[in-house]
């Protein structure tokens, strides 16, 4: 059944590869579970609630995922959104959390009827394929700099922005308040450079399941390291109840204020956010067909923004597709079967969340990274000699690090292109499309 549902034959893959890569993915973005509701619960929002809410909106996006789409792709409450929600919408505009929701579901709808009417698939196809290519690259970059960021071996330095840890910072005390807010300890810092020569280890003798068994062999190897916390440890657990939370829009509040700022801004930044994930992590694993699209993407977008509606009735910020979803690709996933295994396990946290807890960051940081190394290969295959190509490319790969956003790489690749076309006299090698995503670019500038 499995086969049939799945067509794992014709995506060459099977059963055991397709599930480890779900539960690979699973482990490389579980910490959503309990960030999301640490962020979220600083507008009044009760914490279990928002963890269970957490849970359930990635369990549904996810699982919608796979049976509509057939794809490899998890969703989840994103980054990013969740922390413009609490401190912009609510703590900065004033709002309560119910407006904030409103806000949500709006601009899932919204996603939707861009959804059905193919304006967002039309978006996937218009980006040239040299973008494509390098969203992925981007991606890369990203992902890596998250894992080096979450492991602590990149810190954040004042005078220099960024800098390599070392023994010293942890005896210096305008360093002191970041490790503790960021939970980063000397031993913290060790067990992630293990876990990255344990799973770069693993992956070089191209064991099958290298980077779960990665995961696994870090948080064991932190017992001892007293980095993986087993104190108080037990399995299961009732959840709280969401009815403080659920169904709790308040559209009244909406339409006092600012609104159409808040619902454009999530719904650009989910937007974009979400198509250079399915682009990028789709062109690592040849799911673009020989016109560089993506088959079956309306399906997928059609997951994305229903995902967005529901998380936004059960009580969180908006769900969108995951970059992380790269490590179950990196793995091997090339079909539902991978992100219905990664939806199975967000419901199933509900009632293992201390199980779940106990996997530390620095197990996960490391294989952020190795997979940021897959991810640059999509590099190779950009003409780096013809900069009309070229610029494009390089600023949408290096925008996304540095502006810790996918979007803003979109933004930055999207608006060099085609000014840069309009500038040498190549207009009409432009799509009407790609120039209606410019003059929305530039309008948001304006409006956000």
């Amino acid at each position: 059944m499995l086969e049939s549902f799945f067509k794992l034959k014709e995506h060459n893959t099977n059963v055991r590869t397709e599930v480890m890569a779900g539960v690979t993915t699973f482990m490389t973005m579980a910490y959503i579970i309990f960030v999301n509701p640490s962020i979220l619960s600083a507008t009044g929002m009760p914490f279990g609630a928002v963890m269970v809410a957490t849970a359930l909106s990635a369990a549904f996006a996810t699982l919608l995922m796979s049976v509509l789409a057939n794809y490899p792709f998890a969703l989840a409450p994103g980054m990013g959104l969740n922390a413009f929600f609490t401190y912009t919408v609510v703590l900065g505009m004033g709002l309560s959390w119910q407006a904030a929701l409103a806000a949500v579901f709006v601009s899932g709808v919204l996603f939707l009827l861009l959804t059905l009417t193919k304006a967002r698939e039309a978006i996937v196809n218009a980006i040239p394929m040299s973008l494509k290519l390098a969203v992925g690259a981007g991606i890369g970059l990203f992902i890596a700099f998250i894992g080096f960021k979450n492991a602590g071996i990149i810190v954040s330095d004042p005078a220099t922005f960024l800098k390599i840890v070392n023994p010293h910072l942890f005896q210096d005390p305008n360093y002191a308040e970041y490790f503790k807010a960021n939970f980063i300890t000397p031993q913290s810092v060790l067990l992630s450079i293990i876990g990255l020569l344990v799973t770069g280890f693993l992956v070089v003798r191209r064991t099958k399941g290298a980077l779960l068994y990665g995961i696994l062999l870090t948080t064991i190897i932190g017992i001892p390291m007293g980095v993986t916390n087993i104190s108080n440890f037990q399995i299961v657990s009732m959840p709280p109840s969401i009815g403080e939370i659920f169904f709790k829009m308040n559209f009244n509040e909406l339409a006092s204020v600012g609104w159409l700022t808040v619902i454009f801004t999530f719904a650009f930044v989910d937007l974009f956010d979400t198509i250079g994930t399915l682009v990028g992590v789709a062109s690592k694993a040849d799911m673009l067909d020989e016109k560089g699209h993506l088959p079956r993407a309306n399906k997928a977008l059609l997951a994305d923004s229903v995902g967005t509606i529901f998380g936004s009735v059960m009580g969180t910020s908006t769900v969108t597709t995951y970059v992380e979803s790269a490590s179950g690709v990196a793995e091997g996933g090339r079909t539902g079967l991978t992100s219905l295994t990664t939806a199975i396990l967000f419901f199933l946290s509900i009632f293992f969340s201390p199980l779940v807890a106990i996997i530390p960051g620095a197990a996960t940081a490391p294989i952020l990274i190795i997979v940021g190394i897959f991810m640059m290969e999509s590099v190779m295959k950009i003409n780096f000699s013809d900069m009309l190509e070229a610029i494009p490319a390089f600023l949408t790969i290096v925008i996304m690090p540095f502006s810790f956003s996918i979007a803003e790489g979109i933004v930055a690749g999207v608006l060099a292109y085609t000014f840069l076309h309009a500038l040498t006299g190549r207009i009409k090698d432009v799509s009407l499309t790609m120039w209606i995503l410019t003059g929305i670019f530039v309008l948001r500038f304006f409006i956000v």
